[in-house]
């Protein structure tokens, strides 16, 4: 790394210049040098305090993990010879999974001299699509595995509350030169006159 594009803790461009002479003004100033954009001609590096970024980074993950949305798979079972009431109770819970947010796996088990007629679990199965049709879209057609047959639904877009959306966060920039780390990030690589660091990941050089 013969040149580098240095921005300084305020965000003023100080111009491009070697990388030692851009080490010697982050360490007058008691602050780190971090590579923030390692595909560029020069790289572009910023001085800052890095403990204080990744403290910030992660405090950023927590703060969308506590935002983020699981979605599970529920798992409704069918006998080939449900009846009228027990298969409306089940119905009416995949309603309530979908409006949730999850997945339904609606599950036929055969038994027996049931594995001969497939064709009664799957009409159950395509009145099931037919009754969810305004509320669930299917992931796949009613499949038959060994003694089961399967359809998964999900809610169907616009038809009810949306689950919050995780933030997306930032990529992290590589450290050209910074002071020791906090135990939780791993420790840069120390180098030298190495060919730039890719972009998502800390290099200190000396």
């Amino acid at each position: 790394m013969r040149e580098i594009r240095v921005i300084d803790d305020a965000g003023e461009q100080l111009g491009i210049m070697p990388p030692q002479q851009a080490l010697a003004l982050a360490r007058s100033k008691g602050l780190d040098l971090v590579e923030v954009a390692a595909t560029a001609v020069p790289p572009v590096c910023r001085i800052m305090d890095f403990g204080k970024y990744q403290y910030q980074e992660q405090k950023r993950t927590r703060e969308a993990r506590k935002h983020q949305t699981v979605i599970a798979v529920k798992e409704i079972k069918f006998r080939p010879k449900v009846d009228e009431h027990d298969y409306l109770f089940k119905k009416k819970h995949i309603e309530r999974f979908l409006e949730d947010g999850d997945k339904v796996k609606a599950t036929i088990f055969f038994r027996g001299r049931e594995m001969a007629h497939p064709e009664i679990g799957r009409r159950i199965l395509e009145r099931l699509l037919l009754e969810l049709a305004d509320t669930a879209i299917t992931e796949n057609f009613p499949r038959q595995e060994g003694n089961t047959m399967h359809v998964i639904l999900a809610r169907k877009p616009g038809s009810g509350p949306k689950p919050a959306a995780a933030p997306r966060s930032a990529p992290r920039p590589a450290v050209v030169d910074a002071a020791p780390a906090p135990p939780a990030p791993p420790a840069p690589s120390a180098v030298e006159d190495a060919p730039p660091a890719p972009p998502d990941q800390a290099e200190p050089v000396e």
